[in-house]
């Protein structure tokens, strides 16, 4: 008898999971792409930017005459030639009824309310000429009182204005309290039967994105069509907006946001340059290019962040909380941007983070300052509000004798408790708090490094070593259209995908997701690979021209997988649902009886039969044999809107070294485990939270914008400015548990904005837990060593501002006490 060994049918390995190297870095790395300021059109014209050197004047008389005299320049405009065409720079995002948004023209016309603010443009032949002829306009400016700080803004009586057509300094106040939102109890009785109470002031420093590439625009007419190429992370946007901004009709604007360097949303705008480039291309009928220096950049682009931060927290002495009360000073600079206002608030639902807390009440006030904007920065108030609670239980945990990981463990949600609504009223999806600080633990060596900190301050080790936790959470895959609805945002969070079989085999994805970086080429080739059983290599992914994907949302707030990613997946099961017709036909054979796998259709215990999907492309190209009444195509778009957020977590935790004689800080070791759900390729994870990693490190420890009294930026350059090279970074040990997202049909939850969220306290935290035995309860970020030196030999916070003494209003500054604290605000209301 003889044996017939079955060998068994290899399976395509899936794409999904796999790391594979992005398909765009070749073209990335070397430049061999299409930037925005490499376009070289006919007949080209060059803007130049005439910007306000003072914070806040009157415009007088404006001499154009020299300018415009001068070898190569062929037109200049100033704020007064467009007053009636330029309309206002939108925001799209109105927080509460009442909101105050000043107007913003792109080139002053009567005031200047910050450095850097746009008051004319040149066009000359070349951008040389341009910048040349900048010296020789000659602006008259009355100059007005300079407000700078929030707390001063904001007091009753006698207080400058920004806007003296205002009158306050304040744009809006969004207050969210749990007992009146009936998500929880009432606030002020939690926190009057409480044992403990402690409230603390914590500054989040203005912050500037340094986005790799800097800014360009450049626009091209054709009749009374209008081409723009824009460095800009929003195309699909930027282009109704430019439609609802100037008047020009948006179906005669196309916007190509071509391969873009950079944006960690500070490419989340409608600027003042995008819309003098498009007037200026229509006033003259010529091709027209700006790009800003670098200087411009860091003046005159948004800021992010900038806040100032009262937290109170109370709990009973076993360290279970019982309330959280927050009152944030978010400045706006001098003008309400794209989505300003929203920044904040969009922190407010994430203070109470992954604490189940009885009490919630959150107060925020927007206050107007002579300084450049502020908008989104990566993590976009999720950030601010990471760091504040993160702070804060450190805080708690000192005033009750706790191990700060232990109050947290006391407090936090549970693995079975999912799905968990929040007392800020959020629905969390699935997650494992316990497992992530496990993990993380076991990375970082945890219990080595306690050893080694008991071993320095018993010897008075000058270098002494601390560690710091940061355990969080996110809301990500912005949003549900529903909930940015009842938060008064002016668009939905929905996202577009096409899928186009061509004749050949080959598929063309269309995405409304506009990538600056997140590799979406790559991930969104291995989603479809796996959809379709087609090669990863003969997948194209096309995006970032609103004529070639017509639809879409774009790029921000860990969107793109969650939400633009599940669109091309939806498609890509419709590409399926539509070729089974057809297949069925071809084979004669009932739908029903068709099982689809590896990219073929076969019947159904039938062996021999089957029909790839690429063949049945082409079956549908010819049409010859096609099944009555349907249509001969395969091709399929979808739309998907999600349900609920998607909610990353993780746990991250800083070994920091101290040098008390000098102040030198340096990261000993950080380690991290997240959760992102279903992870489509781990490379380009790992690479977002390395990325993510750097810029939270950054804000803990280097950077920060910083004006004078007259308003200047001090900090115009990358002298001034710190941003840390690959050198000023330690190692990272990173890991990952899965807890999928049911929100989504990937899975994926969102990892762009991680690490920026959670590095920022777990750093802090180190640091001050390495040096509170001397004394220290706080230090102003970022960490400068002569910060560090003065918090541990002078006290107060290493700024210059003690935190003993009085608060920012002028009341009593309340210290961590035992009992319950009633702080007094000359503001009015209950903080």
């Amino acid at each position: 008898m003889t044996v017939t060994e079955e060998r068994p049918v290899e399976t395509p390995a899936r794409e999904v999971g796999k790391a594979r190297r992005r398909k765009e870095d070749a073209r990335l790395i070397t430049g061999r792409t299409q930037w925005t300021d490499n376009l070289v059109l006919p007949g080209m014209l060059h803007l130049a930017i005439v910007r306000s050197p003072v914070a806040h004047a009157k415009i007088g008389n404006v001499d154009l005459e020299a300018a415009r005299s001068a070898p190569g320049v062929i037109a200049v405009f100033s704020g007064r030639d467009f007053a009636e065409e330029q309309g206002s720079i939108p925001c799209a995002w109105p927080v509460t009824p009442d909101m105050v948004n000043p107007g913003h023209p792109s080139l002053a016309v009567e005031e200047v309310n910050h450095v850097g603010e746009a008051v004319a443009v040149i066009v000359a032949r070349s951008k040389a000429a341009a910048q040349d002829a900048v010296e020789l306009v000659d602006v008259d400016y009355d100059r007005l009182p300079v407000v700078l700080d929030m707390e001063k803004a904001l007091a009753e009586q006698g207080a400058d204005l920004c806007h003296d057509h205002l009158s306050s300094n304040e744009s809006f106040r969004f207050v969210f309290e749990s007992g009146a939102a009936g998500t929880g109890q009432d606030t002020d009785q939690a926190f009057a039967d409480a044992e403990v109470v402690v409230s603390r002031r914590f500054v989040q420093q203005r912050l500037i994105p340094a986005f790799m590439e800097p800014r360009a625009t450049v626009v091209q007419p054709q009749g009374d069509n209008y081409t723009m190429w824009s460095s800009t992370q929003i195309p699909h946007i930027l282009r109704l907006m430019l439609a609802m901004v100037t008047g020009t009709p948006e179906h005669k604007i196309r916007v190509i946001a071509p391969d873009v360097g950079g944006g960690f949303g500070g490419k989340l705008q409608i600027t003042p340059e995008e819309i003098i480039t498009l007037l200026v291309a229509k006033r003259l009928g010529k091709p027209v290019k700006w790009t800003e220096t670098r200087s411009e950049s860091l003046m005159s682009a948004h800021h992010g962040r900038d806040q100032i931060q009262y937290i109170d927290i109370a709990s009973d002495r076993e360290g279970n909380v019982k309330g959280l009360k927050v009152h944030i000073l978010s400045d706006m600079g001098a003008y309400l941007r794209l989505v300003s206002p929203g920044v904040p608030i969009l922190g407010a639902f994430m203070y109470p983070a992954i604490y189940k807390f009885p009490s919630y009440r959150f107060d925020c006030q927007g206050v107007f300052t002579n300084k450049t904007p502020t908008d989104a920065y990566r993590g976009a108030g999720r950030p601010e509000a990471t760091f504040a609670i993160e702070r804060i239980m450190d805080e708690l945990a000192l005033e009750l004798g706790m191990d700060p990981l232990e109050l947290r463990r006391k407090n936090w949600i549970k693995a079975e408790e999912f799905p968990f609504t929040t007392i800020a009223g959020l629905e969390y999806d699935s997650g494992d708090y316990e497992q992530a600080t496990r993990e993380a633990l076991e990375l970082i060596g945890y219990d080595e490094l306690r050893e080694e900190q008991r071993r320095r301050r018993e010897s008075n080790d000058p270098v002494q070593l601390g560690i710091g936790f940061s355990t969080f959470t996110e809301m990500c895959g912005l949003a549900p259209s529903r909930v940015l609805g009842s938060l008064s945002y002016g668009a939905g969070g929905w996202e577009q995908a096409s899928i186009r079989m061509l004749p050949t085999g080959k598929v063309e994805v269309v995405t409304g997701s506009s990538a600056h970086g997140q590799g979406h080429e790559t991930a969104w080739s291995q989603l479809v690979a796996d959809e379709l059983g087609v090669p990863f290599e003969d997948i194209e992914v096309l995006h970032g021209d609103t004529s070639v994907s017509p639809r879409g949302l774009d790029t921000y707030g860990s969107r793109s997988l969650v939400v633009g990613g599940a669109a091309v997946v939806n498609a890509a099961q419709k590409v399926v649902a539509k070729a089974r017709k057809v297949a069925a036909h071809l084979l004669e054979a009932n739908e029903d009886d068709l099982e689809f796998s590896d990219g073929k259709f076969a019947v159904r215990g039938t062996p021999g039969t089957a029909l790839s999907i690429q063949e049945i492309a082409l079956a549908t190209f010819a049409a010859h044999n096609f099944p009555e009444g349907v249509e001969p195509s395969i091709d399929a778009d979808a739309t998907f809107d999600p349900v609920n957020f998607s909610f990353p977590h993780g746990t991250h935790i800083c070994a920091m070294e101290v040098d008390t004689e000098t102040g030198l800080v340096k990261i000993r070791k950080y380690a991290c485990v997240d959760d992102v759900g279903k992870i489509v390729n781990p490379l380009i994870v790992e690479g977002q939270v390395h990325g993510g990693l750097a810029q939270g490190i950054a804000q803990a420890l280097y950077e920060e914008a910083v004006y004078d009294a007259d308003g200047n930026l001090t900090t115009g350059t990358f002298v001034d400015y710190l941003v840390p090279s690959a050198a000023d970074l330690p190692h990272f040990d990173t890991g990952n548990t899965v807890h999928e997202a049911p929100g989504n049909p990937i899975g994926a939850k969102g990892v762009g904005e991680a690490g920026c969220i959670a590095s920022t306290p777990a750093v802090v935290n180190a640091a001050l837990d390495a040096v509170r035995h001397l004394g220290v309860s706080d230090i102003l970020m970022p960490l400068t060593p002569e910060r560090v030196w003065r918090a541990i030999h002078e006290g107060g916070d290493g700024g210059g501002r003690a935190t003993a003494g009085t608060n920012a209003y002028g009341g009593a500054q309340t210290e961590t006490t035992a009992g319950v604290s009633t702080p007094e605000s000359s503001l009015g209301g209950d903080r």
